[in-house]
């Protein structure tokens, strides 16, 4: 109807041809496109204005040709309109969106004057991007400038500190968010759920769900299942599923990859196969690639793995990267060599430079001479093993730490002095560094170990607060066992997030069971 109205008018101007491409635009983005270009080519020759690109920008990130972006870039130049708010913070949203962040910033270093859409735009995507301290630097550059925060920038910011698992951030955005008026914010509230989940905060993060009330979405739902997924906390997991449903609201394959990833960081491979079967028989879902992934990994770990290997090879999706390292890490704690190589070979096809399939290989074998043989072909294919950092987070500031003695840090002394102390420790409470003097120097300056003699130093985290450290890598089984020995000794609750899980020593024990 719109469109019969519009082509019954003689003589289209600017404001209406704005109008029509602006309607055209919820429906369908490629014949908003194919309006814009008939009012270009159209014999009166109607001059776009801002609110005709800015509607037409929107539109574009949906489709799937990416270079349309900077054609219409160029055009914006041409009519002098790339300045204006409007259109400058609809370039800078799109480019994000399409995940051109080089020329997302561009625009934005360019804009004379920069407003609260455009920011929330930048931070957003940066976020996305996973480029979570630009997209904070960007926030407090927001916040200097005098710009009023949002409910989408303040959403933005928080995802971005919950990617690294920035707890003191986190407690910050939700101060101001209080502050501001923005903490009942649907999409604020369910960021700090997701956040507070990400940072092993499962009880701040059901404080906010509960505060939520019935606001909260499916999002917010699946983000409380999820913190607890992380923490393998099944039961929690399993009444939230429960409650979600006796409320009318209906599950979805997110909502059913949380549970499975409890139960799969539980250890529970019955309990998967029970929920996957319910997932496609009861609610008429079908499973991802990531729910066959929870129920491979934990047939694999219940030391089913020939039978693992099949659901692998016969599931409805070819098997990815991650689902062969979780196979190959399962037979490296396994001492299963035999099978580890072939799990290796699988992931080199995928591809040939993964480092991961070279070090999860070499730690499959007890003999150091074979262990060597892998470590020797990694190096003559010229693959490079990916460098293990931590971070911990003190008082606002995040200091990161890479693996090795040479550790680059204003108290450097300190913390290899607290470091030789803490092993000390742990040493009379059994815990044994290899025989191996060049392995044993290694093992000593792993990154997640300087990081918590750091974090330990008298004044950095106070008495009864826990260390909260992240590493990039999954956690290996020696420092896993130095944590426990230390959180014993030291009397103090330990956290760590790892590549695969949260993993919480509390007095000699962790709550992944040793089995992650």
């Amino acid at each position: 109807m719109p469109l019969l109205l519009f082509h019954s008018i003689p003589s289209p101007n600017t404001v209406t041809w704005t109008s029509i491409i602006s309607a055209s635009a919820a429906n369908s983005p490629l014949s908003c496109f194919l309006l814009f270009l008939s009012m270009l080519r159209h014999p009166l020759r109607p001059r776009p204005n801002s609110h005709t690109l800015s509607n037409l920008l929107k539109s574009c990130a949906s489709l799937s040709d990416h270079s349309i972006a900077p054609q219409l870039q160029s055009l914006s130049l041409k009519l002098s309109l790339h300045r204006h708010p409007f259109v400058a913070s609809a370039f800078v949203s799109l480019y994000c969106k399409t995940r051109d962040l080089d020329a997302a910033l561009k625009v934005f270093d360019e804009m004379p004057h920069r407003d609260e859409v455009c920011y929330a735009a930048l931070i957003n995507g940066l976020a996305r991007a996973e480029r979570s301290l630009d997209a904070l630097r960007c926030f407090v550059e927001m916040k200097r400038e005098g710009v009023a925060s949002t409910g989408h920038s303040l959403s933005g910011a928080i995802s971005a500190a919950s990617r690294v698992a920035m707890l003191e951030q986190c407690l910050i955005m939700h101060g101001h968010a209080v502050v501001a008026g923005f903490d009942s914010h649907v999409y604020v509230a369910t960021a700090l759920i997701d956040g507070y989940g990400k940072c092993g905060v499962v009880e701040e993060a059901r404080v906010v769900f509960d505060e939520m009330g019935t606001e909260v979405n499916l999002v917010g739902w699946n983000a409380m299942m999820a913190g607890y997924a992380q923490q393998g906390s099944h039961e929690h997991a399993v009444e939230l599923f429960g409650l979600m449903e006796s409320r009318g609201i209906e599950a979805d394959v997110f909502s059913f990859l949380a549970i499975l990833t409890a139960f799969y960081n539980a250890g529970m491979v019955g309990e998967i196969e029970i929920w996957l079967n319910r997932m496609k028989e009861e609610y008429g879902l079908e499973p991802l690639i990531e729910h066959y992934t929870c129920l491979v990994g934990a047939m694999g770990k219940a030391g089913r793995l020939e039978e693992a290997e099949r659901v692998a090879l016969t599931m409805p999706y070819k098997p990815d990267a991650a689902l062969w390292r979780v196979l190959l890490s399962i037979c490296a704690d396994q001492r299963n060599p035999q099978v580890a190589r072939r799990m290796s070979e699988k992931l080199l096809e995928i591809n040939p430079n993964d480092d991961s399939a070279y070090v999860i290989l070499a730690n499959a074998f007890a003999d150091a001479e074979e262990a060597k043989k892998v470590w020797t072909m990694m190096r003559d294919n010229g693959v490079r093993k990916e460098a293990g950092s931590s971070w911990i987070e003190v008082r606002g500031r995040t200091h990161v730490f890479l693996a090795g003695r040479d550790v680059k840090h204003p108290r450097k002394d300190e913390i290899e002095a607290k470091l030789a102390e803490l092993i000390s420790e742990s040493e009379r409470l059994g815990y044994a560094l290899s025989e191996d003097d060049k392995r044993k120097e290694m093992l000593w300056y792993h990154s997640e170990k300087l990081a918590v003699a750091f974090g330990l130093l008298s004044g950095v985290t106070p008495e009864g607060k826990a260390v909260r450290i992240v590493k990039n890598l999954r956690i290996c089984r020696d420092c896993h066992e130095f944590f426990k020995c230390i959180s014993r000794a030291m009397k103090r609750e330990i956290i760590v997030r790892d590549a695969h899980r949260y993993h919480r020593f509390v007095n000699g024990t962790c709550n992944c069971g040793d089995s992650w």
